[in-house]
């Protein structure tokens, strides 16, 4: 185990840590380097995190639990959902590695998780904290409501099909622009697709109070299902209609329903990824997790803003997406706007979506860092609630169960252009709003890039999200 952190014919790197590892065994037979470990200074503990987990994750892979019990023993004597940044998402990415150990015996998976019940209260709490804490939905409300209002200038009956009505603030901004409309405002109906009623109920009586203090002629037409189960008859769009289409962080979770499938024709995809071995050689001055994770490799393996996963489930395991971006293609929109998380989370193997899940979460963890307390309650809810069930739904699952699979801007590109739409470059005012929004936010670490026309929102130089708008092109 220890000559796993060597490099070979390498000599020790006397500013590392984790030279030390190299000449101890991680056997728990032969004891612990536990009280050293916590004694590390915060950059050397986050730097001996990584790889423990990244360790970790490749006996996981190669299915050497023993090894891997070890690890995960390690690794919660130093992580800490409390802690720094590197404490915390380490914390999140050890359960998520353990929860994929559990799945391996069904039967003790499901009876530690039976009496495991997520309120709608909690969903809607902590889908309303991502809301405020973080910039990103409301850079895409802002460029979403401007591209549909440039879309139905004019337009006197106007259709918007919500495929995630959860949040009434993103419409109620729209209601009040249409409302000033110099031609006056359309007849304005809504369709809000979401798998609880509750929701979906309360977007209703919010959406329809003001558009009765606008004096808006409104309708909110509900639909209770899960998109994946869509009928589309139920969305009722009518001919002499303007559609307008708005997805917000939902086309990714159609990426894996057939994946299954694929498996089963493919043997091939399901091999493990368990020849990786980790470098032992960092630097020591890194100041955030980003700079401590931006040295990291793994067999020459560096995550870059820019890599795309080639696997071939990343390519292939989207007849579901495709025969549903088609049936959206058939409603023919005058506009289609999808919001994105842009990171590579789709891989084929283990080790490749826990690297990737590294890179992308610790942006979000640093953005937390910088602007939030670290004792706020609200922060650690998101950071549980939100990030850590994705994190362990991207490393824990597989098939259908796994569907946090997020992709980069360019496939998504690929996969509406195939499916028959056309890109609608963002308008300049709706940038300029969006620019002027980011920089009242008062934290210089949110960047914005334009990339063929669509927006990517960055932490630093890292790609977080992405917004493109579209229509169907006949």
């Amino acid at each position: 185990m220890g000559s796993m952190f060597q490099e070979e014919g390498s000599s020790s790197v006397t500013s590392s840590p984790l030279q030390f590892f190299s000449m101890m065994s991680l056997s728990p037979s032969i004891g612990s380097p536990y009280t050293w470990l916590r004694e590390l200074k915060s950059e050397e503990r986050g730097l001996a995190l990584i790889h423990l987990l990244l360790t970790c994750a490749n006996h996981v892979a190669a299915g050497s639990l023993e090894n891997a019990n070890v690890m995960l023993d390690q690794i919660s004597q130093l992580a800490s959902p409390d802690g720094d940044t590197m404490q915390r998402i380490a914390a999140y990415f050890n359960e998520a590695l353990a929860d994929r150990i559990l799945k391996t015996w069904p039967g003790l998976h499901r009876a530690l998780n039976s009496t495991r019940i997520v309120m709608i209260s909690e969903e809607i709490l902590v889908q309303k904290l991502f809301l405020e804490l973080f910039p990103f939905l409301k850079v895409s409300y802002i460029l979403t409501n401007q591209a549909i209002v440039e879309a139905m200038e004019g337009e006197k009956m106007v259709h918007i099909i919500d495929l995630n009505a959860a949040e009434p603030a993103q419409w109620i901004a729209l209601l009040q622009v249409f409302s000033a409309r110099p031609e006056g405002p359309p007849h304005l109906r809504i369709t809000g697709v979401h798998h609880q009623k509750e929701i979906l109920e309360q977007m209703a009586h919010k959406l329809t109070e003001e558009a009765e203090k606008l004096d808006i002629p409104f309708q909110f037409h509900p639909v209770v299902s899960k998109l994946e189960n869509l009928d589309f008859d139920k969305l009722r769009v009518k001919t002499g209609e303007a559609l307008a289409i708005s997805s917000i962080l939902q086309l990714h979770s159609l990426l894996g329903l057939d994946d299954e499938a694929l498996r089963r024709r493919s043997p091939l995809l399901s091999k493990n990824s368990n020849g990786i071995h980790l470098q032992k050689a960092l630097l020591m001055n890194q100041s955030t997790l980003g700079d401590l994770l931006e040295k990291d490799t793994v067999n020459g393996y560096s995550p870059s803003p820019d890599s795309a996963s080639s696997s071939p489930v990343s390519l292939t395991a989207s007849m579901t997406a495709e025969s549903f971006l088609n049936a959206l293609w058939g409603l023919s929109p005058k506009v289609m706007i999808v919001t994105e998380q842009d990171s590579n989370h789709n891989g084929s193997t283990l080790m490749e979506r826990v690297l990737e899940a590294l890179y992308s979460y610790a942006a979000l963890f640093d953005c937390l860092e910088s602007t939030v307390s670290r004792t706020s309650v609200e922060r650690l809810k998101v950071e549980k609630m939100l990030f850590g069930e994705e994190i362990k739904n991207i490393i824990a699952c597989e098939g259908a169960e796994r569907r946090e699979r997020h992709e980069k801007l360019d496939k998504w590109i690929q996969r509406l252009d195939l499916s028959g739409f056309g890109n609608v470059p963002l308008s300049y005012y709706g940038m300029l709003q969006a620019r002027r929004f980011l920089q009242s936010c008062g934290c210089e670490g949110y960047k914005m890039r334009e990339e063929n026309g669509c927006l990517v929102i960055c932490w630093q130089d890292r790609p977080l999200f992405s917004i493109s708008a579209w229509r169907s092109r006949r």
